[in-house]
Parts: structure tokens; C-alpha cells; sequence
């Protein structure tokens, strides 16, 4: 079993993928093989929108996007973590989001049955974020179980001390795993 993580914070160390180490961590304990894309590592350009999409045997941006939808294509899990900006998903996993419809245009769906969500907020914009990601989900997979983390860290490293938040992580991890099995 493969779960792949998509973390679309632009921090390495900021609350969102420390919450994402946690979740990936538990499901290694259940035999789950994971690796983890932190999208501010990778070049990922916006979607064109060109009306010739589906005629393309690649798409037009020559950035890392193509190797991270082949990879999000063949997980089995996937979990989609990012910190709440401006109410809404990080602009890294929106860039993502919008990339995915070359797969839509060329019939590609993700494998993935069991997913999970990681939103993390200072103060506000939890539901409208979750609401974008739930609506991503509902167009992108069929036949899904979907596990979410949502909670408040306004410093870098927040999370850490926010026990509620670890555990709910370390559920998500197990969750995940064991759906899968």
C-alpha cells in the first residue's frame, strides 16, 4: 500500500507538514510504504487553459507537475495538506488542483481510495478551505473515504504543542492505513 502526501505549504518546518510527518509516520507503523511532495520543492506553473488540452499527448507546461500527477494517479492513499491563506488553499496546491485537469481531459483518474486532509488555520477560513478540497475530491475520485485534520496554529511550530492536533494526526495516519488494507 502507497500513500503519497501532497504538502502545499511553502514551509518545510511550518504546521501543515509537520501535522502531514506525523500522519505518514502512523501509517508506516501499519506497513504503509509513503513518500511525501512538498510543492514549494518543485516548479509547477498555472494552468493555460488552452482549448486544446485534450489534443495534447503532454501537456503544454514543460514544469514537475506531469511527475506528480503520474505519482498522484498510482497511490493508493493520498493526503492533501495545506495552511489556510487568504481563507482558501496555499497557491502551490491550487496551482496543483488546476494542473489536474489535464488528467480529466485524457480520462486519467487517481487510484486512490482512501484520502486525507490536513488544513491548518491562524484564525480563520477552515470550512471554505475544506469546502475547495471537498469539491477537488468529488470531481477527481470515485469510491473514497476521506479522513480530515483541521485546526488552529497561528506561529511556525504551533502544532507541535497542540496535543489535540498530533492526535488527530496520528489518527488520520492510521486511518489511511488500515482503509487500505
Amino acid at each position: 500500500m502507497k500513500i503519497l502526501a501532497i504538502a502545499g505549504s511553502p514551509r518545510r518546518k511550518g504546521n501543515s507538514n509537520y501535522l502531514v510527518d506525523v500522519a505518514l509516520k502512523e501509517a508506516e507503523k501499519l506497513g504503509a510504504r509513503t513518500e511525501k511532495i512538498v510543492l514549494s520543492d518543485f516548479k509547477i506553473a498555472p494552468c493555460l487553459g488552452h482549448d486544446n488540452c485534450s489534443s495534447r499527448a503532454t501537456c503544454a507546461q514543460k514544469d514537475d507537475a506531469s511527475q506528480i500527477l503520474d505519482k498522484l494517479c498510482d497511490a493508493d492513499g493520498v493526503i492533501f495538506s495545506t495552511p489556510v491563506y487568504y481563507y482558501n488553499v496555499s497557491a502551490q496546491l491550487k496551482a496543483l488542483i488546476d494542473r489536474t485537469y489535464f488528467l480529466y481531459t485524457h480520462g486519467r483518474k487517481p487510484a486512490a481510495k482512501a484520502i486525507g486532509l490536513i488544513v491548518v488555520a491562524e484564525s480563520a477560513g477552515i470550512e471554505d478551505t475544506l469546502h475547495t478540497l471537498n469539491q477537488y475530491l468529488d470531481e477527481t475520485f470515485h469510491d473514497k473515504k476521506v479522513f480530515t485534520v483541521s485546526g488552529y496554529a497561528g506561529r511556525c511550530g504551533e502544532a507541535k504543542s497542540n496535543a489535540k492536533l498530533v492526535q488527530d494526526a496520528e489518527n488520520l495516519g492510521r486511518q489511511l492505513a488500515e482503509a487500505l488494507k
